[in-house]
């Protein structure tokens, strides 16, 4: 029979709503925090505190930042004419991982889902055609996921976009590098197909 100590139990409990933790990672997480000092603890739920308060939305595009304007939308040394429309913060990190787009971003904070309940009201989407009557863009990227989800949402936007005048494109998506073709699917070889180029 399992130990039950109802303040571990509780506190695993919190960890276990974190995505991606399952219920034994919630418990050893628990035991971690129980022998760290009072003084470990407090940076810890300090951490957490000053993030939950200070983190919010940059005004312009929608990632997030501790100041009114993100770090992108400040630099004057961005591409101002290419646009490109993720869905989450940890999207644009990983973008800018490969030092290789040099325009500016903007974050949806989600993608459409009708059976729970996330339309174009509960996303960024007012926001977005908000930055094209301030701005003249020359390209749009959707670099949205390449879910059912992801490609509805960028179909979407990219039929709000068009008769706008600006050239709206999607990401290449294909095989990944190290990869066996045989292990491929069917969706994935076709869209390398199609995103293929030049030597």
């Amino acid at each position: 029979m399992e130990q039950q100590i109802a303040p571990l139990a509780h506190l695993a409990e919190q960890f276990g709503k974190l995505p991606g933790i399952g219920r034994k990672s919630a418990m050893r997480m628990a035991y971690y925090i129980i022998h760290q000092s009072d003084t470990q603890i407090k940076t810890l739920v300090d951490a957490i505190r000053q993030a939950h308060q200070k983190v919010r939305r940059c005004s312009v595009c929608c990632d997030f930042t501790d100041q009114e304007l993100c770090s992108v939308c400040l630099s004057t040394s961005r591409d101002r004419s290419l646009l490109c429309v993720v869905e989450d913060p940890r999207d644009v990190i990983a973008i800018e991982r490969t030092h290789e787009y040099r325009g500016l971003y903007h974050v949806l904070h989600g993608v459409f889902s009708p059976l729970d309940g996330v339309g174009p009201e509960q996303l960024t989407v007012k926001e977005l055609l908000k930055r094209f009557r301030d701005n003249e863009f020359a390209e749009v990227i959707m670099a949205t996921n390449p879910t059912v989800e992801g490609e509805t949402t960028a179909l979407y936007l990219a039929n709000l976009l068009k008769p706008l005048g600006v050239k709206v494109s999607r990401l290449a998506y294909g095989v990944p590098v190290g990869a066996d073709l045989e292990y491929a699917d069917e969706v994935t070889l076709a869209r390398a197909m199609e995103g293929r180029r030049e030597f």
